[in-house]
């Protein structure tokens, strides 16, 4: 452990120090409530999105169903995070006019339901993310956020979430450094106010918006 991640972790203990997830406890149930939603999604609804999702992939962006990309968990510690692919193999962007209307509308279709973050499910299975937390950013945005705002690495106490307090309350996915500044406050009144009924709340919520998309 090197210092730099010594301190923030100190830090991070001592600002959120009596929260409720600094108990042994409250991080058991949490966690099988992950374990047990995230095997429910897995087992019951994620193949047959799996079949549907990837063969449209596959006929209007060939190339891999998933796309990967590093981020940031709990503690700092990277991890690989995973996604059904939205973008062009090249990795270019769909944010244009692109001839084949197909592929710019269902990349976008995945993105505005969050149906792309689905495999995340996954990375909450293997312990590197929560069904509810903070969501992760790229690596270069959290250096960016990091240098911009003082209590950003508080987030980094618990797990990332698939989705979160923030993003069910209307901030999700812009970089504008206020906004920006509005979701880390979100995330830290999640952490000091965590309770499983919140997590449910929120999940509840998520769904709402999802359909609503």
């Amino acid at each position: 452990m090197n210092i730099d991640t010594l301190y923030l972790q100190m830090n991070t203990h001592i600002l959120l120090n009596n929260t409720p997830l600094t108990r042994n406890s409250c991080r058991m149930i949490k966690r099988f409530f992950d374990i047990i939603a995230a095997l429910i999604v897995l087992v019951i609804f994620f193949p047959w999105i799996y079949i549907i999702i990837g063969s449209c992939i596959k006929i209007w962006m060939p190339g891999p169903i998933f796309f990967s990309q590093k981020r940031t968990g709990k503690n700092g510690k990277i991890f690989t995070c995973y996604k059904f692919r939205t973008m062009d193999a090249q990795n270019k962007s769909d944010e244009f006019v692109d001839p084949n209307q197909n592929r710019y509308l269902l990349g976008n279709f995945l993105r505005m339901t969050s149906i792309d973050e689905l495999p995340q499910f996954w990375n909450v299975l293997k312990g590197d993310m929560s069904i509810i937390g903070p969501r992760p950013h790229m690596l270069v945005h959290d250096e960016e956020y990091m240098n911009a705002i003082d209590t950003y690495y508080l987030r980094y106490a618990v797990k990332p979430g698939i989705t979160g307090w923030a993003q069910v309350n209307g901030l999700r996915g812009e970089r504008n450094i206020e906004r920006v500044k509005m979701r880390v406050n979100y995330d830290i009144w999640y952490i000091q106010h965590w309770s499983l009924f919140l997590d449910i709340k929120i999940m509840l919520r998520t769904i709402g918006v999802m359909i609503k998309r």
